[in-house]
């Protein structure tokens, strides 16, 4: 197929946490606003006045000062993070707004801000206590904590616009980005897809690190270019997969599985289009604020959420998706020492082969998978005997 104009430029930006699309942004004015997990609710970093950038350690070689500060039994991903932050590649985050999430990640915010690693004179750190369970008493303190914890320090330190009309605009152009990314991902359903999972990733995963008034046009472009493109006559895999699994920004994962011959056409972790990229439904009458939180408790399929339902709910979602999207198979994957991930994959990936009948890979990784030898043969060995099944007639 005929590549992408802006593939190329946006693999580049995505190089760097402070890329040029994020200079440009600060260069004008806005607030940047440091962002580590899906339970903040994107739309609130995203007011007018401010961006947020959901920080990653691209390129990251050695992890021995995260290691340091962190001990080698915590989540790579965090102590990836220390390391970029201890060489200053966050030293342009005005502030860092961080959920009580988890362990490890608190430990990365906290070494974040003892080391003193972000020189700029208002830089603050906030943390907010995020609800285990999906109900009416969880979105009341959701709601109080994102008002005490975000919007209230934002406003008091930066001038931060947090009326209900600044909350409308950032939804409608969450809504706008929503849009633009589901619509490409439609495109993966075709028998022979016109955007491979990588290219659609990296569309997706721009969303998180870029300012999203920058990358509007750029999908639109993109989309139009999509829907003019025409497919290869062959097929460009062998078979369909839905990956589902923790922090998965390295565009080095994706593309391996699909060098492989594994096709990822739909996504559910926590840089992927489900469900981070689904639309806010506004109701006239209602407090901004509680509806924003309530959609994203209601629809996040974080393990963080313990109560039956979510519990049920998460298999349930990812069959749904391999059924809508045609997959062949799923591959579970879990960052390396990540205790919500480690539970969900064990029992998720048991569940969904013995109950659900899927083929499923397992995988515990490196934060960087790089050229991975031993993960590309799972990946090999996986595709040919997901291929001996269809075969022979099974799943």
């Amino acid at each position: 197929m005929k590549d992408l104009r802006h593939l190329y430029a946006l693999e580049q930006q995505l190089m760097e946490c402070n890329n040029d699309m994020v200079k440009e942004a600060c260069e004008n004015g806005k607030i940047a606003v440091g962002d580590v997990c899906s339970m903040i609710p994107e739309v609130l970093l995203n007011l007018p006045g401010c961006f947020s950038v959901r920080l990653r350690a691209p390129r990251t070689g050695s992890i021995e000062i995260g290691t340091y500060y962190m001990t080698s039994l915590l989540c790579e991903y965090c102590r990836a993070l220390v390391e970029r932050a201890v060489e200053g590649g966050y030293n342009f985050l005005d502030c860092i707004i961080a959920p009580d999430a988890c362990a490890a990640m608190n430990r990365c915010v906290e070494n974040i801000d003892l080391l003193k690693t972000c020189e700029k004179e208002k830089f603050f750190i906030t943390y907010s206590d995020v609800p285990m369970k999906s109900d009416e008493t969880a979105l009341k303190h959701y709601v109080k904590q994102m008002r005490l914890r975000v919007l209230e320090p934002l406003h008091n330190v930066y001038g931060i616009d947090i009326s209900q009309e600044a909350l409308l605009s950032a939804v409608r152009q969450h809504n706008r980005v929503c849009s633009l990314i589901n619509q490409l991902g439609e495109f993966r359903k075709e028998e022979k897809p016109r955007i491979t999972g990588y290219e659609f990733y990296l569309l997706c995963l721009a969303t998180y690190c870029c300012p999203k008034d920058a990358l509007i046009p750029i999908l639109e472009e993109t989309l139009e270019e999509v829907k003019e493109r025409e497919p290869d006559e062959e097929k460009p895999y062998r078979i369909r997969v839905v990956l589902a699994g923790s922090e998965i920004d390295d565009l080095d994962f994706v593309k391996l599985i699909e060098d492989n011959g594994a096709m990822v056409v739909a996504d559910r972790h926590c840089f992927g289009s489900f469900p981070g990229r689904e639309e806010i439904k506004v109701r006239e009458g209602e407090d901004m604020l509680t509806q924003i939180c309530r959609h994203y408790m209601v629809t996040g399929q974080c393990p963080r959420f313990m109560n039956t339902e979510k519990i049920e709910e998460r298999k349930d979602y990812v069959d749904r998706l391999a059924k809508e999207y045609k997959a062949d198979g799923i591959i579970y994957e879990q960052m390396k020492f990540c205790d919500y991930w480690g539970y969900e994959r064990m029992a998720a990936s048991h569940i969904m082969h013995e109950e659900y009948g899927y083929p499923v890979l397992s995988i515990d990784r490196p934060y960087v998978v790089g050229s991975s030898g031993q993960l590309r043969t799972r990946v090999q060995a996986f595709v040919e005997s997901v291929e001996i099944k269809k075969i022979q007639g099974g799943r």
